[in-house]
C-alpha cells in the first residue's frame, strides 16, 4: 500500500519530535514497559566491553553480579569494622577501670603508657602534663608556654589531631620521635586544659583525618575527671 506524501511527511515529523530524552523519561515513568512487552528484550542490546553484543537480559545479570559483589565487600568491610571497633571498646573499658584504681597521678601515667603498649598494641604513647617545671619524676610534664612554642599551631581549636606531623612535633611529642610516621593528639579538657595525650605510629597512614578518635576522647575525657583529685606524690 502507498503512502503519500502528506503521510511520509507526517511520519518524518512525528520521528523527528522523538528523541533519546522523550524515550528515556517515559521508559523511567513506564517501569513495566519490558514486562508488558517481553519480547523486547530479543531485540535491545548493549555493545560489551569485548565489542560483542549482548541481550539486555544479560546485561541485566551481569550488572546484579556486579553489584552483588560490591555490596558482598561493602558487607565484609562493615563487619571488620564492627569487629575492631568492638575489640576497642572492650580495650577501652578495661583501661577506665585501671585508670579508676590509680591512686596518684603517677599512677594514673603509668597505667595509660603501659596499657597502650600492652593492651592497644600502639607504638608510641605520650602523656604530657601541665606544670611549670619539666619532666616531673614519674610521669612527663612541661610548662603550657613550653607545649604551645612546640606544637601549639595543632591546638587551634582544641579538638583532636590525627596527622602527619613536622619531624620536630613529633620529637617533642614522643621524646624519640624517630620511626613515628603519623600521630594523634587529644587535649586534657577543652577549656581549662590539663595536657595531652598522644598516640604514634611507623606508618604515615595509620592516622589521618579520616580516623577516628572516639574512644581516645572518651579515654581523654575520663583522664580530665580523675587528675584533679589525684595526689601528686612528687609535692
Amino acid at each position: 500500500m502507498a503512502v503519500s506524501k502528506e503521510q511520509n511527511t507526517d511520519v518524518q515529523s512525528a520521528d523527528s519530535e522523538i528523541n533519546d530524552e522523550i524515550v528515556r523519561e517515559y521508559l523511567k515513568s513506564h517501569d513495566d514497559f519490558l514486562q508488558r512487552y517481553p519480547d523486547m528484550l530479543d531485540f535491545l542490546h548493549v555493545s560489551h566491553a569485548s565489542g560483542s553484543a549482548v541481550s539486555l537480559v544479560e546485561k541485566q545479570v551481569s550488572v546484579m553480579r556486579e553489584r552483588s559483589t560490591e555490596l558482598r565487600q561493602r558487607l565484609k568491610a562493615l563487619s571488620a569494622n564492627a569487629k575492631d571497633n568492638d575489640a576497642l571498646f572492650e580495650k577501652t573499658c578495661t583501661l577506665v577501670l585501671k585508670l579508676l584504681d590509680a591512686n596518684s597521678v603517677e599512677a594514673l601515667y603509668s597505667t595509660f603508657i603501659t596499657s597502650m603498649a600492652a593492651d592497644f598494641n600502639v607504638e608510641h604513647a605520650s602523656m604530657i602534663l601541665y606544670a611549670k617545671n619539666d619532666n616531673t619524676e614519674g610521669c612527663r610534664t612541661a610548662s603550657h608556654e613550653r607545649v604551645k612554642k612546640e606544637i601549639g599551631s595543632l591546638f587551634r581549636g582544641h579538638k583532636a589531631i590525627c596527622s602527619t606531623l613536622r619531624k620536630e612535633e613529633l620529637i617533642f611529642l614522643f621524646s624519640e620521635g624517630k620511626g613515628v610516621g603519623s600521630a594523634a593528639i587529644m587535649p586534657l579538657g577543652s577549656t581549662e586544659q590539663l595536657g595531652l595525650i598522644a598516640v604514634g605510629s611507623s606508618d604515615a597512614n595509620r592516622y589521618s583525618s579520616k580516623t577516628g578518635t572516639l574512644f581516645l576522647a572518651h579515654i581523654a575525657d575520663v583522664i580530665v575527671k580523675l587528675l584533679p583529685n589525684l595526689p601528686n606524690t612528687n609535692h
